[in-house]
């Protein structure tokens, strides 16, 4: 890992673009941080950084209002990265049925997600491997938001990750389901009741799938963008209570 940029955001917030060999990152630390501080992983979608780094940033700007550094990386075949072509496929399948109004079968998910989950997880892992390093991370670490899939993958492979927070807003394949009952770290999943892309009652089904005796589901009216303010702050502090 080497470190490309840096600034400080209103001065309360380091953050630093980093590239982990081919994958680029960001790191935003609280600026006035004088012991090693707590990690939390933040997921995305695979929109790329520069389109999600409006909603990152202000993920992270709550985070190191609470002594919590924040660290995300980008998806494969996204922003930057080199074209995945079996990724764009797969895209352009689920475009395609949405937009005819036809149930998104099991293949188009499985396409979509699992090749992703594959790739994802141990560049996560690796960029973990780096961030952990630092003097200024000190641990424990969370992991939240993104693809859930990759969540679930990552909360049962990874032992360093001691609690997660969900968003039940993406497609899951069925295999995931058996993955998430093996999941035993503290949940916080967020449901937007009237998502307009997520499968409610799939959503409901995972929730009661995750092996977790810890595990919150908190779900609010509105659709995918519709996630109100008090909801990002609860799961803050879902954060800050289990990683201070």
């Amino acid at each position: 890992m080497h470190f490309t940029s840096e600034q400080r955001l209103d001065d309360c917030v380091l953050e630093r673009e980093f590239a982990l060999g081919e994958i680029p990152g960001i790191l935003w630390t609280p600026a006035s941080a004088c012991a090693p501080v707590p990690l939390i992983l933040l997921g995305h979608p695979p929109l790329g950084l520069r389109k999600m780094y409006p909603r990152l940033v202000a993920r992270a700007r709550h985070s190191a209002a609470e002594g919590l550094a924040t660290a995300t990386i980008e998806l494969p075949g996204s922003g930057d990265r080199p074209r995945w072509p079996a990724a764009e496929q797969a895209r352009a399948d689920l475009r395609r049925a949405m937009q005819a109004g036809e149930p998104v079968s099991d293949e188009i998910v499985d396409a979509l997600v699992l090749p992703l989950v594959e790739k994802a997880v141990p560049e996560w892992q690796a960029a973990l491997d780096s961030l952990l390093s630092l003097p200024e991370i000190g641990g424990p670490v969370g992991y939240s938001g993104g693809v859930i899939s990759i969540g679930i993958r990552l909360a049962v492979v990874e032992p360093r990750i001691v609690a997660a927070g969900f968003f039940a807003g993406s497609f899951v394949p069925r295999a995931m389901f058996e993955e998430a009952r093996q999941v035993t770290i503290p949940l916080h999943v967020l449901l937007q009741w009237d998502d307009e892309g997520n499968d409610r009652q799939a959503a409901l089904d995972l929730f009661d799938a995750f092996g977790s005796q810890e595990k919150s589901l908190h779900a609010n009216m509105g659709g995918h963008t519709g996630v109100p303010q008090f909801a990002g702050d609860a799961a803050t502090q879902f954060f800050t209570r289990h990683l201070k």
